[in-house]
């Protein structure tokens, strides 16, 4: 504990002064003062890359790899249990929603914090850019006039301050990010980050663009447009970039996005040229001054990479009459991951290309060796996959190949913290929410079997909407479908369920939609279960590849520097500009796939042996759908039992919309923590319930996946 406490306060202490760096060096002080200084310590090889490398690339590096070692003793002393563990008292006002708005989502009031601090950064850096130019030196062209040569200088550092919008870009989109967890974020939580920072660095490349172009046509310059510099700037590079830029911007605003997922989705692989022609448009030594963010990214990514060449084992797949999948998989036990926590799946006969992310219903305590997710057939490549499921030649279905990545999720299970817990969701929002109950079920049953356990589970209570009768088979998904038959729920689950069908003013089911399709399917020698991916599974080993690929850059970075560039430059007088950034982008890449494939296949022999002795085995599962719970008493026999200890935990209200201003107010304990997943109106109507007064006691929290 005690070293943990040291590791998180260095963390803090280095991220300050990384962020301290960030706005000393748009200022004279840092030109006039600090870099002559450290020029001296700089090494002649490296020249004035080597200053962006100490001062803003080391201490990224330092943390992502040490939070490894901080996380995984984390993992091993955490007592996610406990309620000496909450710490929702004090500092609970910093997470209450501050401002909700239809372009900038739900934001609290940390966020709100940070946010106005960034602009501040990004504003302070520019004044003092464009300060230090015009107050120095100003570069003129022959024949250029004042007010256009700073035309042309503001123009420059609009496209400086989007830089450091690039340091930050990358980390939201690291799913198995260090960086991440060590604030309390998953990537799945922080995507808007990662959304706002994209159309600030865009709009702000999109203004650093206009303005040369301007600039060159006032001066009769245009020709260079179409210049690539061996000594300089090529402005080509970063035309071809913004190019890609643009079209990665126009496609990610949301009505395109959710209208036209697909031309979102084959668009935004672009970022791969967009990155490659960007750096080689900023240099080398700009490079460093943004690479910590990339350079994590290019690890996650390679390690998905690999994930994903594996065929996992699908075991069973169970067809709910309101159009929901249940796909289940045989996972290694070593695969822990906490509810809420997502994972990407392709299906090659479906798409080659398409990944999707689909919430995992299923807990690891409960079910250590079966994984499962929850698909709403609402797009078209799941509207495929249900037809191929559900065709009349599905019983005889054999096989089907399937390949994923993950899961990703949450670091510790903080829902059970609260002493009442209230789930708000609205259709297939009700996803995530599987998983937590499954885990409360779970710790029941733990505390029934321990004498010991001194813990408090929450109270639940889940608010659930749906549109007509048949969706509320979804709720057959809260029991799992390795559940005995035979057993209860425990007594001692606290668990309430107000049900709301908002289209259907009565129980309308037709009785051939009672039954739930279930396919099982035959084990193939190819497939193999889900193993633990390098994250929160093995952060040691994560560490050990940001560390050991990092050092290995370094070090052939010095020797290509040494041996191959510098006798050029003490020949020729200069190395080619775009040489440079193409040696720096060939050595990452080369010491990340190195470091990471060796770890992941050194890891691979040893869950080899464990998937081929693992076996897929049928066990009963229930066949009546939830729908018909509240309308067939008579029908239910003795195989339902669980299913009837839940009908009575539940209530279904029939023609009406859930008055949430009225249940929430309701929650009169001082610790109660509100979860809301469904639509954006209704998650913003959540919002602002626990922004007024009568919140004062609600701990809000959205999940959402509508990027």
């Amino acid at each position: 504990m005690i070293i943990q406490k040291v590791l998180k306060m260095v963390f803090f202490l280095v991220f300050l002064g990384w962020l301290m760096i960030w706005m000393i060096v748009p200022t004279k002080t840092f030109k006039n003062k600090w870099t002559p200084n450290l020029r001296k310590l700089d090494s002649p090889y490296l020249e004035r890359q080597g200053i962006n490398l100490l001062l803003l690339t080391f201490p990224i590096m330092f943390i992502a790899a040490f939070g490894c070692v901080y996380l995984h003793l984390q993992k091993k002393s955490e007592k996610l249990y406990t309620k000496s563990a909450c710490k929702t008292g004090h500092l609970a006002f910093l997470r209450r929603p501050v401002l909700v708005k239809p372009t900038l989502g739900i934001v609290t009031l940390t966020e709100l914090a940070f946010a106005a601090m960034f602009i501040a950064l990004l504003t302070w850096s520019l004044a003092n850019y464009i300060n230090l130019n015009h107050s120095g030196h100003l570069y003129m062209d022959k024949g250029v006039e004042v007010w256009q040569a700073r035309l042309r200088s503001v123009s420059l550092r609009i496209g400086y301050v989007g830089n450091i919008c690039w340091a930050f870009l990358f980390f939201p989109v690291t799913r198995g990010s260090s960086i991440l967890p060590l604030v309390g974020l998953t990537s799945e939580s922080s995507i808007k980050y990662h959304i706002w920072l994209g159309h600030l660095s865009n709009f702000l490349f999109l203004l650093h663009t206009i303005g040369f172009v301007i600039y060159w046509g006032i001066t009769h310059q245009m020709y260079l447009m179409l210049e690539w510099s061996s000594t300089w700037v090529p402005n080509v590079a970063g035309e071809i970039a913004m190019f890609f830029a643009g079209a990665m911007w126009i496609t990610s605003f949301r009505r395109i996005r959710t209208k036209m997922f697909e031309v979102f989705f084959y668009t935004h692989q672009l970022y791969a040229l967009f990155i490659f022609f960007y750096l080689l448009h900023v240099g080398a030594a700009y490079f460093f001054m943004i690479i910590p963010g990339i350079f994590l990214f290019v690890v996650d990514r390679h390690l998905r990479f690999l994930q994903s060449r594996q065929r996992v084992r699908l075991l069973a797949a169970r067809l709910l009459p309101s159009g929901m999948i249940e796909l289940n998989f045989a996972k290694s036990p070593e695969v822990k991951y906490n509810p809420t926590s997502i994972m990407f799946v392709n299906i090659p006969s479906i798409s080659k290309l398409q990944w999707h992310p689909f919430t995992v219903t299923s807990s690891s305590s409960m079910e250590p060796d079966r994984l499962s997710i929850a698909i709403k057939c609402q797009g078209s490549w799941s509207r495929r996959l249900f037809r191929s499921l559900s065709s009349s030649s599905s019983s005889s279905l054999d096989h089907l190949q399937v390949s994923v990545e993950g899961p990703y999720g949450p670091a510790s299970s903080q829902f059970l913290r609260h002493e009442t817990l209230v789930m708000v969701s609205g259709g297939s929002g009700i996803t995530p929410f599987i998983s937590i109950i499954r885990e409360i079920l779970h710790q029941t049953n733990q505390q029934q079997t321990d004498a010991a356990a001194s813990s408090k589970l929450p109270h639940v209570l889940l608010i659930c909407a749906f549109k007509t009768s048949a969706d509320l088979a979804i709720l057959d998904l809260l029991l799992p479908l390795s559940l005995d038959p035979s057993s209860h729920l425990p007594p001692r689950l606290h668990l309430r369920i107000e049900a709301y069908v908002t289209q259907d003013h009565h129980q309308q089911l037709d009785p051939a939609q009672k039954l739930i399709q279930t396919t099982w399917f035959k084990p193939n020698p190819l497939d193999s279960p889900i193993t633990p991916t390098l994250g929160s599974n093995s952060w040691l080993w994560l560490g050990a590849i940001i560390a050991s690929s990092f050092a290995m850059f370094l070090l052939l970075l010095r020797i290509v520097t040494r041996y191959y560039i510098y006798p050029i430059e003490r020949e020729d007088g200069n190395y080619h500009f775009s040489y440079w950034t193409l040696w720096e982008m060939f050595l990452m890449c080369a010491c990340v796939f190195l470091a990471s494939s060796g770890v992941f296949l050194w890891r691979k022999k040893g869950t080899a042996v464990e998937g081929r002795q693992m076996k897929s085995m049928e066990v009963p599962t229930p066949t009546a759908s939830p729908g018909s719970w509240f309308s067939d008493v008579e029908d239910r026999g003795v195989e339902s039992i669980p299913h009837q200890s839940l009908v009575e935990a539940t209530n279904v209200h029939h023609g009406g919309r859930p008055d949430l201003k009225k249940l929430l107010s309701e929650c009169e304990g001082p610790d109660t923590g509100v979860f809301v997943c469904g639509p954006r109106e209704m998650r913003h109507e959540v919002a602002k319930i626990c922004a007024s007064d009568l919140g004062e006691n609600l701990h809000f929290e959205s999940i959402s996946f509508n990027w």
